[in-house]
């Protein structure tokens, strides 16, 4: 719920400063090869052009793959009356995967110093390989003070990487967020959210509520799950305003799979810093009058 950019372009310059999110998750900690990311983006309003723009990096490593995506992206903004922002939008971006082939061991294979040999001719790399390919998102994104909700879809052409060992489609998955907050008490407020992702093959939802006191200091919770019968995770969300411009955030997800019994759960932490104010706003004019020599 803070890193909204992330997975819809829609939401670039929707922070109505310079933001700048970054993001490590530790997955499944404790499990051999266990899926490590890092996410990095910046946007910012961009008032010439009637919206926003933004760039997105995420770093994912799952076992014996790597995958880098990189895209910008762009929105336009409309008010809607008095009550909100409409914005609509779009990225493009790479996205390239990597195989390392010397990571993999076959029983029959043979591993010594620097051989490597499989022994099975189904896996050919012996060594790193990588692919890339062009990558497009479109998103909408409409928000208030108290209320906003997204609809966003990646990997619009499902495009396929593929080189010489390995080919791999990227689906086509869509995201819809939305999310509210009301005053509980006089220093309280709650902020319910609800995110929703899906290929249409699995869809998996999270249940989130978090309560902020004095607008400075946030706790709550959330629940991942994929149906009724298939819980994923229930979160612990802990975080703080460092200063006027910087939040710092934590999520712990304790496993409700199976896999709980090969991990220790899982770890986030979240950074980000806001400018708080219009970009150029407070810099010095064109013209500096020398006061020495006005009479």
């Amino acid at each position: 719920m803070f890193n909204k950019f992330s997975f819809n372009p829609a939401y670039a310059g929707m922070d109505n400063s310079l933001s700048f999110t970054g993001i490590y998750r530790n997955q499944w900690s404790g499990l051999t090869n266990s899926p490590i990311t890092q996410n990095l983006n910046v946007h910012m309003p961009l008032y010439i052009l009637g919206g926003g723009i933004g760039i997105n990096v995420e770093n994912d490593k799952l076992g014996l793959e790597q995958n880098l995506l990189a895209s910008l992206s762009y929105n336009f903004q409309l008010p809607v009356g008095k009550i909100g922002i409409l914005a609509i939008g779009a990225s493009g971006g790479i996205f390239q995967k990597t195989l390392d082939g010397s990571r993999i061991l076959t029983p029959d294979g043979l591993y010594e110093g620097t051989t490597i040999n499989h022994n099975d001719g189904l896996l050919l790399p012996t060594a790193e390989e990588s692919a890339i390919t062009p990558t497009f998102n479109a998103g909408i994104y409409f928000k208030t003070e108290t209320f906003e909700v997204g609809l966003s879809t990646i990997n619009i052409q499902e495009p396929v990487i593929t080189n010489d060992f390995f080919s791999t489609t990227l689906s086509r998955n869509y995201f819809f967020n939305v999310a509210y907050q009301f005053d509980l008490l006089r220093t309280v407020t709650v902020h319910p959210s609800l995110l929703v992702k899906s290929d249409f093959v699995e869809t998996q939802t999270e249940v989130s509520v978090l309560f902020k006191y004095n607008d400075n200091i946030f706790v709550g919770g959330s629940f991942r799950g994929y149906n009724t019968n298939t819980a994923d995770a229930a979160s612990l969300i802990v975080g703080l305003n460092l200063s006027e411009k910087i939040t710092l955030a934590y999520a712990y997800d304790y496993t409700l799979s199976d896999l709980n019994l090969v991990s220790n759960g899982s770890h986030e932490l979240m950074i980000n810093y806001n400018l708080g104010r219009e970009i150029g706003k407070g810099k010095l004019p064109k013209i500096i009058f020398n006061p020495r020599y006005i009479e």
